[in-house]
């Protein structure tokens, strides 16, 4: 019998912040936060049918038969508080599976702020600036960005040689976290009942009449 059951967790978010300085004039923030988690949890059962070296085959409460070949040494099994591996199985044995998949929505918010003076500019593309330590760096340009120069605000084509700006890029990337938790766990089968202990018995020869 499989069972499938699935589970809403609270809503929270975790935010980390990591500040890189590149140049000492590129900055990289980044933050991370997670929205609402949920889990499906998945059971199977089904008992030994055979078991050789490290071949199994189950059979499941629908009546079907699943082979699991080359099964791995340190795959165990929880029967009676003990861990057994696949060459402590015997047949008759009750096994179950569950598996408990948490999926987890992540929005990662990239934050990047640079800083120099404008050496050139490629309107609307690129802009070449040298940082701090005297060295030059090429930045594409993004759609719609904007630059503050003297404290106003101006797009790239308001950019000339010799400005000193600041400009900060905000990306948004969405992903997903998906984890998997297995535990098997299992019974020995039920023993075999001893047949009844029998009665002495007794053999009577009847020996043929005299003729």
């Amino acid at each position: 019998m499989k069972s499938t059951y699935k589970v809403l967790l609270a809503a929270f978010s975790l935010s980390v912040v990591l500040a890189l300085n590149v140049n000492a004039q590129v900055k990289t923030e980044t933050k991370v936060e997670e929205g609402l988690v949920s889990q499906t949890v998945k059971v199977e059962t089904g008992e030994v049918v055979y078991v050789s070296g490290n071949d199994l085959i189950v059979k499941t409460d629908d009546g079907m038969l699943r082979h699991f070949p080359n099964v791995p040494d340190d795959k165990t099994v929880t029967v009676g508080g003990k861990e057994l591996t696949i060459h402590d199985l015997k047949p008759g044995m009750k096994l179950q599976r569950t598996t408990v998949t948490t999926t987890t929505p992540r929005m990662i918010t990239t934050v990047k702020t640079v800083t120099g003076k404008v050496w050139s500019v490629s309107p609307p593309n690129s802009v070449i600036l040298t940082l701090a330590d005297g060295k030059n760096q090429s930045f594409h340009i993004p759609k719609g960005q904007k630059f503050i120069v003297n404290g106003q605000e101006t797009d790239a084509w308001g950019l000339k040689e010799g400005m000193n700006i600041s400009a900060t890029a905000v990306t948004e990337t969405p992903e997903t976290v998906v984890s998997q938790e297995v535990v098997r766990t299992g019974t020995m089968p039920n023993p075999t009942p001893e047949p009844p202990p029998q009665g002495a018995v007794l053999l009577f020869i009847v020996a043929p009449a005299n003729p």
